[in-house]
């Protein structure tokens, strides 16, 4: 690997434990472009913009391949055209829609980059198509109700005072999915019964673990409650990119691997927003500050509670980042065939200092749903329902789109 591509990889706050034989190809490095860029974004539209450059990388480079049937389109393409040229200018097309300074930054990085290939027929037609493709990728996505005004209505009764902060992705449950047939494809049943036996666990173990200066969690549960407070791209992406280094995947294994997992998150953030604006389940630092009101005798109210850091704004149930994590788990478990992996590493932006590694994806999920319960955010049972929905949503992004295409013999 390169000394540039290793300080951007080290940049972005990734620590790679592979062979040294083991190679980034032109996926990784625009994926890990892209995850700079959008990192002033939202997490929601950030995550649907990288879905974005993974569709447009996988179909220009399958137009040329031709091994899976495409995600949006397959273009005509001599198989000499070069997957480098094409795959970096598609993802390079779809940033530069982003505004006119990142088109700006988007034409000197790509030309930067097409700089080391020969100015040949092969380079010149992956150009072309890549553009051709990402123009696709953009137009498929224009209307899919992203940018919908936001129509959240907060409930109350009349003169009665409600917090006024804007909510989180309150249209989402309203856009177009990736790969699933509908928004509501994988919503979970209700939460637990608030009079439930297993409520007041819930509930109390939140309280009890998930304040702020909890006398009970551990300096590691702290540690990982703030590791895992990272989110967006940047929470995911360089794990699954570190994957394609380790196994070695080349161009067109790597373009649909990454590709299946941005379906997935992107789906993931379409199911988790559609089920938590359809049951507004209240947050813990709502339901604990109010804990003398739910009806259960095994709740006590505590009335300066508050969790590690702030409560996002949008409803608890389900857990997002159990779903996401999940989701991921899903995909890679389904493409590789196991939950085992090779050993991959990341810091995290919100733990300064701190490096996690895993070798199941398992227990990669479980770290992200006790990183939830500690950091004083979800409970117990919407972590186990959101990692659950996720990897069934990874599931259904490796085995609805983008499949092989299978040959057919003659008799």
């Amino acid at each position: 690997m390169s000394q540039s591509i290793s300080m951007a990889l080290i940049g972005a706050g990734i620590v790679l434990a592979t062979p040294q034989s083991a190679r980034a190809n032109v996926i990784t490095d625009w994926d890990e472009r892209a995850t700079a860029i959008v990192m002033p974004m939202t997490p929601y539209t950030a995550q649907r913009l990288m879905g974005m450059v993974h569709a447009a990388m996988f179909d220009a480079v399958n137009s040329i391949e031709r091994r899976y049937q495409p995600y949006l389109v397959q273009l005509p393409a001599n198989p000499t055209t070069s997957k480098e040229a094409a795959a970096a200018t598609a993802a390079a097309t779809v940033l530069a829609t982003v505004d006119q300074k990142t088109a700006s930054d988007m034409k000197t990085a790509l030309t930067t980059y097409l700089a080391s290939m020969p100015d040949d027929e092969a380079k010149s037609d992956g150009v072309k198509l890549g553009e051709a493709v990402a123009i696709k990728a953009v137009m498929a996505r224009a209307n899919d109700g992203a940018d919908a005004p936001d129509d959240y209505r907060p409930r109350t009764a009349p003169g009665v005072y409600v917090p006024t902060a804007p909510m989180s992705a309150s249209v989402w449950p309203k856009v177009t999915p990736w790969a699933m047939t509908a928004p509501s494809q994988f919503r979970p049943g209700p939460p637990v019964s608030l009079a439930s036996e297993e409520w007041a666990s819930d509930f109390n173990e939140l309280k009890d673990y998930g304040a702020k200066n909890s006398a009970k969690r551990s300096p590691q549960q702290t540690e990982t409650a703030r590791f895992w407070l990272m989110v967006g791209p940047r929470a995911y992406h360089p794990f699954v990119r570190q994957l394609v280094v380790s196994k070695q995947m080349n161009v067109g294994e790597a373009a649909r691997f990454m590709a299946l997992a941005a379906v997935g998150l992107n789906d993931a953030l379409v199911a988790v927003f559609d089920a938590k604006y359809h049951y507004n389940f209240w947050r813990p630092v709502t339901a604990i500050r109010n804990g003398d009101i739910d009806g259960n005798p095994n709740t006590d109210r505590d009335a300066t509670w508050q969790p590690i850091d702030n409560t996002p704004m949008h409803p608890e149930y389900p857990c997002a980042h159990c779903i996401l994590s999940g989701s991921v788990a899903g995909v890679v478990t389904a493409v590789l065939g196991t939950e085992d992996i090779p050993e991959t590493a990341m810091t995290s932006p919100t733990a300064p200092g701190i490096t996690h590694r895993w070798t199941n994806m398992a227990r990669f999920a479980d770290e992200v749903a006790n990183a939830r319960i500690w950091a004083g955010f979800h409970y117990r049972s919407s972590t186990r329902v959101g990692t659950d929905m996720g990897r069934r949503i990874g599931e259904n992004a490796v085995n609805s789109v983008m499949q092989p295409i299978v040959a057919t013999g003659s008799r």
